[in-house]
């Protein structure tokens, strides 16, 4: 009996055991390397591809004697493995899959590995894009608080202070705080210098809460070293107990620690920190192209979808530009609940 396709998780970040053996595996290792080299993907995104792809080949190795070969990769393989995932992975996920693939069909007929793209009639499911959950105003400055409500003001606190000062107030992705080292921070000009998607480099504000922060955290950082050998890590900005640098999933779980801390909130993620600053400065008046532009996202459709008004916010500007609604008070009665 055939197994099932596995999900990305069920591999190891880096190469599978089966890489090599045969002609998809060496196909998925060149591709690889190709990402990283060449287009200058990230570590994680390199990862993420590769998983998604051993999981179609291991899928093929099932089907095929043990042998995913190149020539038995077709629109009838593809569609199978498709059927065969949607028992069990999310359609976020199917989709994902689908265009790892995508990138590698279309890297191996430009080499002349294959005479003809199996993905070209793949249709991919259909979404509904969520916008990421935010967190009102009040609710985001009491997770900003958390960590220095505790008894003692002790390094680990400032440390973790700042983390959520720069996930919130300056919008920065938390692979990029994981990242961030002191060499690209400017106290003088109060700014970061981040490297972002696509290895881009882009200059973002520190605000006036994140730079106190900062100027709390830094003369003290050096007490994070390892207790018993002494050593921390030279370059990074955010350190662990024992001197090195802090991961995501630690990072991530900061994020939850004190959401639930400071707002009741267990399922926070650091992605919601990041869109609760775009909502809150657009709602502050901030032009969305700034707003772009901090994020780091490549296109305005991007920050469109991140960014959103809130109801209040919109009718408390059409109650004061819009003459009509001072004259029959439509608005007011709206979000009185008088009226749809």
């Amino acid at each position: 009996m055939a197994q099932s396709a596995v999900d990305p998780a069920d591999f190891p970040a880096g190469a599978s055991q089966a890489d090599g053996v045969d002609e998809l595996g060496r196909a998925i290792t060149r591709f690889s390397e190709h990402l990283a080299s060449e287009r200058r993907a990230s570590p994680h995104t390199v990862s993420a591809y590769r998983r998604d792809l051993q999981s179609l080949a291991h899928f093929m190795r099932t089907r095929q004697a043990g042998d995913a070969r190149l020539a038995a990769l077709d629109k009838f393989l593809l569609r199978a493995w498709l059927g065969d995932l949607a028992k069990h992975v999310a359609p976020p996920t199917i989709s994902r899959k689908i265009s790892s693939v995508r990138s590698l069909c279309d890297y191996l007929l430009r080499d002349g590995e294959l005479r003809q793209n199996p993905t070209a009639t793949l249709a991919s499911p259909k979404l509904r894009r969520k916008l990421p959950r935010f967190l009102p105003p009040e609710a985001a400055g009491d997770v900003m608080g958390a960590p220095l409500t505790q008894a003692g003001r002790d390094v680990a606190q400032l440390r973790d202070a700042l983390a959520l000062e720069l996930l919130y107030g300056s919008g920065l992705r938390v692979s990029e705080l994981a990242s961030l080292d002191l060499g690209q921070i400017s106290l003088s000009q109060a700014e970061l210098r981040v490297l972002g998607k696509g290895r881009k480099e882009r200059m973002v504000p520190v605000g006036s809460k994140a730079l106190s922060a900062l100027e709390a955290y830094l003369p003290r950082r050096a007490e994070l070293r390892h207790p018993a050998s002494g050593f921390f890590d030279a370059h990074a900005l955010l350190l662990g107990q024992l001197g090195r640098r802090l991961s995501v999933r630690w990072l991530q779980a900061l994020v939850k620690r004190y959401g639930a801390l400071g707002a009741g909130r267990s399922d926070l993620h650091p992605h919601a920190l990041r869109h609760s600053c775009a909502t809150h400065m657009l709602e502050g008046g901030a032009d969305l192209r700034a707003i772009q532009e901090m994020l780091g996202h490549s296109s305005l459709s991007t920050t469109q979808r991140y960014t959103h008004v809130s109801l209040d916010q919109l009718l408390a500007v059409y109650d004061r530009a819009h003459p009509m609604a001072q004259a029959s008070g439509t608005a007011a009665k709206r979000r009185n609940g008088h009226s749809r």
